[in-house]
């Protein structure tokens, strides 16, 4: 019996300190997460090292196998860990984002590395980070992952930033950029010392390794200020909270005020950048929507909730119906789905696959054989079946739900079985 083992934390596949710097872009290792989650990690000839990047697949990825799917590229903020994005960390991406038909691509790392090219190394980190974003991944990803040429940059604070950033200075690359309290005027009386100072607070890096001193031109070029004219074309979405406390703070005694004194100033430094961008878009008649809230600080949850609300201006701008078509479970596997809480809605209609059917819903998948009747798959059981090329693959269709076992659990195939325990999953294939 052949056993493969499939670390779900992808703890074997980061680079190798003593291998020589990768000279072609390559994706190296592929670990599925669950079935709709996909972590990759990318050889980046431009930072001469191995970038994570992960995936939530678009809802139709497995029912229309042919088809290729918008991107929709969400960075992280100044704080960015290098295990996985703070959308998926500290936001609910991963649950929104599962009945939507884009690709949602999240690179993992970065902290304060603004998403920008880098003039030198710096803090022991060689930031390329544009070059990598614009040039490098979307070629891999539209070869091996199916995703197409209309692109979509959101994010939050320095992500928000670097979105309208990398959309005025790659023209044509992205159709929708959304900032959600970004810091959109860069190169404003005491905006560069600011960004200094945050920069050399999240991660202790020098903003002149990045764009040399604050009196540098190359500021100016990084700056959607300036950068505004060239954002014609793209549908712009802004939004940022007034930094007075609002539902999701909590109060200090103070009307208004938060116990977040750094998000409440924070917030108060985007709002004031957010106004003058947005008048310049006015003033060069560029359409942007814009979202100012009465409230909130510079948190998590108000970036989740910009999320949800910047959608249909995203799937507008991207080609795709804001809500997904009615679907409902039929036939053998119904009684599946109404006993499985954990499956929660269907993304899909049932559709056919070699051997028998399956239906995709929100917390896994439904596969149906004549030979093993209805099972349910999901979490990171269901990552490694898919990994293992699902029904298609050695394993065949699933003869029995997933079981309990010390320290995790088990699901038997009509070829094998899967294990999953201490963070990995292995495969045992007959």
């Amino acid at each position: 019996m052949a056993v493969t083992t499939v670390w779900i934390g992808g703890g074997t596949a980061a680079a190798d300190p003593a291998a020589a710097p990768p000279t072609t872009p390559a994706i190296r290792n592929v670990v599925w997460l669950t079935d709709r989650r996909v972590a990759l990690w990318i050889d980046s000839p431009a930072m001469g090292t191995r970038i994570q990047v992960q995936l939530l697949l678009a809802r139709d990825w497995n029912a229309k196998p042919a088809d290729r799917f918008p991107m929709l590229l969400m960075l992280d903020g100044i704080s960015a860990a290098d295990d996985a994005s703070g959308w998926t960390k500290d936001a609910g991406a991963e649950g929104f984002y599962a009945d939507k038909n884009v690709t949602v691509v999240l690179p993992v790392g970065g902290r304060a590395g603004w998403y920008t090219d880098w003039r030198r190394p710096d803090n022991g980190k060689n930031y390329r980070w544009e070059t990598f974003l614009t040039k490098e991944l979307p070629p891999l990803l539209d070869k091996d992952w199916r995703t197409s040429n209309v692109r979509g940059i959101s994010g939050l604070s320095m992500g928000g930033t670097a979105a309208m950033t990398l959309a005025g200075r790659n023209p044509g690359f992205a159709r929708y950029a959304a900032s959600f309290s970004g810091l959109l005027t860069l190169t404003t009386l005491g905006m560069p010392q600011a960004i200094q100072y945050a920069t050399r607070d999240a991660g202790g890096f020098d903003t002149d390794a990045m764009w040399g001193s604050y009196t540098d031109a190359e500021w100016g070029t990084h700056d959607p200020y300036a950068l505004a004219e060239r954002l014609k074309g793209v549908s712009l979405y802004v939004s940022s909270g007034s930094g007075l406390a609002g539902p999701h703070d909590t109060s200090s005694g103070i009307p208004g005020v938060s116990t977040n004194w750094t998000g409440m100033a924070l917030e108060v430094l985007s709002r004031a950048s957010s106004l003058q961008f947005v008048a310049k878009l006015n003033k060069l008649s560029i359409p942007v929507q814009v979202n100012y809230r009465p409230s909130g600080t510079h948190s998590w949850p108000y970036w989740d909730f910009e999320m949800r609300q910047s959608w249909p201006a995203a799937a507008s701008a991207l080609g795709v119906a804001a809500d997904k078509p009615e679907c409902a479970a039929a036939g053998a596997i119904a009684p599946v789905a109404l006993a499985k809480w954990w499956l929660g809605e269907c993304l899909t209609p049932e559709f056919a696959v070699a051997g028998g059917v399956t239906q995709d819903f929100k917390g896994g998948r439904v596969f149906w054989s004549q030979a093993g009747g209805a099972h349910p798959v999901g979490g990171m059981i269901g990552g490694a079946y898919e990994g293992a090329a699902g029904p298609t693959g050695a394993l065949g269709f699933p003869i029995s739900d997933e079981s309990p076992i010390s320290g995790g659990a088990q699901q038997n195939f009509q070829h094998g079985t899967i294990v999953f325990r201490d963070g990995k999953a292995e495969i045992h294939a007959s």
